[in-house]
């Protein structure tokens, strides 16, 4: 039998963004269908974020032992016992997951139904036994790892960021292909723990930051043993005796083989748009996502799209920003729209790097040669010093005005930092703002107060500055 409901918002999706609208829209009362055919927490929860972030932190435990005799502390070369870092991965996992489970989401009132949904037509949703017909439907199907068409990959047990936590065995030489955040992320984790690491990248790595960030935290990741190959376009892939891959690569012009016993795929994300009967819906989306207006709404005006599979920015802060434009908009019909000039980003090596706002380019490009770019190191922070972490250099972008429009950190708690910039570029904070403030002693923070204070330094070699100093000194 069928049955059919009618609730004034159907959710299809379980990830952070399908999440966040769900519950909303629950607290204040509002019926809610929530449809999720996998497992509830999505991509980020499961396989992304939070794992990631899980061997990241057991990685830099073992880098912080062989670097202990900086501060007078002798270690011995850590023991990894790599399956007690899988527990310790699956426990983190383990232990946020009951914030996203059906139980708490029936709890707070939202009927959880654990299945797929698809659109049979404008109207209308079907997932299993249930026909539902809502006001409004949000898409929050998020993304999956994209796997390119290489000649051989599928010959292999290749790895993605949703396999590679089932390995209970460390990697002896781990190949990654992609130098974007989760590739060199990834890349630096299993470097620390113990694999050899080669990172093959098409392009650029960390293609969409900073350059002269970029060349400062990858010339780290060097020297840690990272074996990175930029402008390297893989050709193929070939096993190599019972275990063992090989990935044929073309670097300028002439083929190179790279010998290793796991390859992991990190090539991007592709949006989840299959099986969800678009056509039947006329939702129009491409190879991005789902086509969307500045509110979210899709070319069909019951339906909105939110996070990863709306074809913007792939991060899970991003969702959960999306699902409170898509709350105001169905409940409140407040026409918030999208900004994604105010959405920070963060990549969670050592030293970390993060950004918000506008890029120097884009900067320039936008106001010439009004644009600010100040910048101050972390080699002349005092906290900096004496943590002995001072590779990094904070730069900030200000408009002729003075009001900050952008922000780049490479550096030891760069992640954390960005969240003081990214409040400075949502309000349109100006740089005396950021001067007026009075940041704790000694703290890694005044970085990018002193980086704000040197849009004083023309101001004092200006003669009519000058004279009225000299004129104040006079009259006493």
């Amino acid at each position: 039998m069928t049955t059919t409901l009618t609730p004034d918002i159907c959710v299809i999706g379980g990830g952070s963004g399908g999440l966040t609208v769900a519950a909303a829209a629950a607290s204040f009362g509002v019926d809610v269908v929530l449809l999720e055919k996998g497992k509830m927490g999505g991509d980020c929860l499961n396989y992304g974020c939070v794992p990631s972030k899980a061997i990241i932190a057991a990685g830099k435990h073992a880098q912080s032992a062989r670097e202990s005799h900086k501060y007078g502390v002798n270690l011995p070369e850590p023991e990894v016992d790599y399956k007690a870092v899988h527990h310790h991965i699956h426990d983190v996992i383990g232990t946020i997951a009951p914030n996203d489970s059906v139980e708490r989401f029936t709890s707070l009132g939202v009927n959880v139904i654990e299945e797929a949904g698809e659109f049979v037509d404008a109207k209308t949703v079907r997932a299993g036994q249930y026909t539902i017909k809502a006001r409004r439907f949000v898409i929050a199907t998020g993304s999956s790892a994209f796997v390119p068409p290489i000649p051989g990959l599928d010959d292999i047990d290749y790895l993605t960021n949703e396999s590679l936590w089932d390995l209970t065995r460390l990697p002896k030489h781990l190949i990654v292909i992609g130098g974007g955040p989760i590739g060199m992320e990834m890349a630096q984790a299993h470097r620390r723990l113990g694999s050899d690491v080669t990172v093959i990248e098409g392009l650029k790595v960390f293609g969409k930051d900073d350059p002269e960030l970029v060349a400062l935290l990858v010339e780290r990741l060097r020297q840690e043993g990272i074996d990175i190959h930029e402008g390297a376009k893989v050709a193929r892939i070939e096993k190599r005796g019972k275990t063992g891959v090989k990935v044929i690569a073309e670097v300028d012009g002439e083929e190179v083989a790279f010998d290793g016993s796991h390859v992991l795929v990190a090539t991007g994300r592709a949006a989840n748009v299959s099986g969800l009967g678009l056509e039947a819906a006329g939702i129009e989306y491409d190879r991005r996502g789902i086509k969307v207006n500045k509110k979210l709404f899709t070319t069909n005006k019951r339906v909105l799209a939110v996070g990863d599979v709306a074809g913007s920015l792939q991060f899970t802060h991003m969702a959960g920003y999306h699902a409170g434009i898509a709350i105001r908009n169905i409940l409140f019909r407040l026409g918030a729209k999208e900004n994604t000039e105010i959405i920070p980003w963060a990549t969670y090596t050592q030293p970390e790097l993060s950004h918000v706002g506008l890029t120097e380019t884009q900067a320039v490009e936008r106001f010439g040669d009004k644009a600010q770019i100040l910048r101050f190191p972390y080699a002349e922070n005092d906290r900096a010093i004496a943590e002995r972490k001072t590779l990094g250099l904070i730069k900030v972008l200000a408009d002729g005005k003075g009001r900050v429009v952008g922000a780049s950190i490479v550096g030891e708690g760069a992640g954390e930092m960005i969240n003081m910039w990214a409040l400075a570029v949502t309000h349109k904070m100006k740089l005396r703002d950021i001067t007026a403030y009075v940041p704790p002693y000694p703290t890694m923070g005044e970085i990018g107060r002193r980086a704000a204070v040197t849009s004083f330094a023309p101001a004092t070699k200006k003669p009519i500055v000058r004279n009225v100093i000299g004129l104040l000194q006079k009259l006493g």
